[in-house]
């Protein structure tokens, strides 16, 4: 009996290596990699922008006769291109918001019919110029891409107009001299970076803006003297704008 047991003994001993040699190795135990923290970018800073679109504008116009009675209501409008160059300044708060003020510039020509309601006159008008000041909120959609609203205060300079017979085509001896609206605006767009150059963005907006009603006297064309007659316009201009837009701070905004 103890010579069964010695010889079991024995031959555990001997197998016990094998046995462990079957058995799959855990390897040294190591510890999960801490997580990466993800980069975020940040908007604060100042920039300037230049590109340009194209815009449509409408009119209600009403005539004033010298009793003060006024005509019905005649729309009509005019479209086309322009360019426009501005800047700012943006503060980001919290993770995903950015408040902001800016400025820009219209170089404008938009170019439409006006018509005197009642007395079968025409002419051409243009809007050369406009420029607005606001201040806009946005949110941060990516780390790199901004959406946001803005609404400011805006002034357009439309050019006089030389007005003709709607029937025959014959000067009308009527004209109305250049002048400048003033109104407000609200709009709303995206900004992202285009990622080939530090700083460099594409902006894309739509804006609408509502101009005061201003009552300009129409004029003799041959003498410049009022002819007791006045012509009364409601205008609103709606553009679409594509910017180039560079962030000073960029090359350096990671946090």
């Amino acid at each position: 009996m103890q010579r069964w047991l010695l010889g079991t003994a024995v031959a555990l001993a001997m197998a016990a290596p094998a046995i462990a040699a079957d058995l799959p190795s855990r390897g040294p135990i190591t510890k999960a990699p801490p997580p990466v923290a993800p980069i975020g970018y940040n908007w604060t800073g100042c920039y300037v922008d230049g590109g340009g679109g194209y815009g449509l504008f409408n009119q209600d116009s009403f005539t004033r006769g010298e009793d003060g009675a006024t005509t019905s209501k005649v729309t009509n409008g005019g479209r086309g291109w322009f360019g426009t160059v501005g800047g700012g300044c943006d503060v980001q708060f919290g993770q995903s918001w950015v408040l902001g003020a800016f400025g820009d510039y219209d170089f404008a020509g938009l170019r439409g019919n006006v018509v005197v309601p009642g007395q079968n006159l025409v002419g051409r008008e243009k809007e050369t110029s406009a420029w607005a000041v606001g201040a806009r909120l946005g949110y941060t959609l990516t780390p790199t891409i901004l959406t946001y609203v803005n609404a400011g205060y805006t002034q357009a300079r439309f050019s006089g107009v030389n007005f003709f017979d709607q029937t025959t085509g014959a000067s009308g001896d009527a004209q109305i001299g250049a002048h400048t609206y003033s109104g407000w605006f609200v709009g709303s767009g995206f900004e992202y970076n285009l990622g080939f150059m530090p700083g460099l963005f594409w902006r894309t907006e739509y804006r609408f803006a509502q101009y005061n009603r201003d009552t300009l006297p129409i004029l003799d064309t041959d003498t410049g003297a009022q002819t007791g007659a006045s012509l009364a316009s409601d205008k609103t201009i709606q553009t679409i704008r594509s910017e180039l837009v560079w962030r000073f701070n960029w090359s350096g905004g990671r946090y």
